[in-house]
């Protein structure tokens, strides 16, 4: 369903670098202790993790979610909500709320009792949650459940790779805690070609830096997220090298899906080989 949003998103480096220090700045960071947040922030976590349990839902079906038991205060909590998530004008100005930040969007419209809005979190705002709010297995795989259509090459098999590869799967944590892992300090067994892969997700979409899709974004996402379960760091001792294989002996959309990325990347590396080899740099 299309989108009903003026916010403009950016790839992963802009999440890293602009979105999560400014979300953090509003909302609460995972360093800021819970006793220590402000009641705005307080609020504003309570409904990031309503949303991050549940499908598109206007605001009062947020509120009811809330308080289901004390009818007498949901008008002020939807209300609470709704400034939340759209800001206010006050005295000419206008406070930004969730969706100018980008954690959430608009999402379809509900008929029920007239015309009303319905809202989720955006792929920022998964990662905001999961990069703050703490949650445990079952709330990740709740968030995989619920957010299978928005980001379905990664939660839309979560439960068929993780039957595969165990808590591995809850790697996209560092993702949400802005590590790109595209620095080439990283090290990791030989013959694994975990920086060049990773470096190239980030150069496939560097013009997107300041706006995509939602759709290129979870492309994004998803090629880090199965890049990233390619990671085996340096030991001592052999130890067996993880293969990608393991899940895609058995999705073969997915392993197309990958492999079409895989050759893309070595034609870039093999293009900029041939770029030194014929300089005449040293000649």
């Amino acid at each position: 369903m299309p989108l009903e949003n003026d916010v403009t998103y950016g790839n992963l480096q802009n999440y890293k670098l602009y979105l999560r220090p400014n979300a953090h700045a509003h909302y609460g960071s995972p360093e800021k202790k819970k006793s220590a947040l402000s009641k705005h922030q307080q609020n504003v976590q309570s409904l990031l993790k309503i949303m991050s349990k549940n499908e598109p839902m206007t605001t009062w079906d947020l509120a009811k979610i809330s308080i289901p038991n004390d009818t007498s205060k949901l008008r002020e909590r939807e209300k609470i909500y709704r400034r939340l998530l759209i800001g206010r004008k006050e005295k000419g100005r206008h406070s930004d709320g969730i969706l100018d930040l980008g954690l959430a969007v608009k999402d379809g419209k509900s008929f029920k009792t007239g015309v009303a809005d319905k809202y989720r979190l955006s792929l920022y705002g998964i990662l905001y949650c999961i990069d703050v709010l703490d949650l445990d297995k079952k709330e990740m795989d709740k968030i995989a459940e619920k957010y299978h259509n928005v980001l379905p090459k990664v939660f839309g098999k979560w439960e068929s790779v993780k039957s595969k590869i165990g808590d591995k799967i809850y790697g996209i944590k560092l993702l949400a805690n802005g590590l790109l892992a595209d620095n080439p300090q990283i090290q990791v067994q030989q013959g694994i070609p975990f920086y060049e892969l990773m470096s190239y997700v980030h150069i496939k979409y560097q013009r997107n830096f300041e706006n995509i899709s939602e759709e290129k974004l979870a492309e994004q996402i998803s090629y880090w997220f199965y890049i990233n379960l390619l990671y085996q760091p340096i030991q001592k001792e052999k130890s067996k090298i993880y293969s990608l294989n393991k899940i895609f002996e058995e999705d073969a959309e997915l392993k197309k899906w990958f492999l079409v990325f895989f050759r893309e990347s070595k034609k870039y590396y093999y293009e900029r080989y041939n770029v030194l080899k014929k300089s005449e740099i040293g000649k």
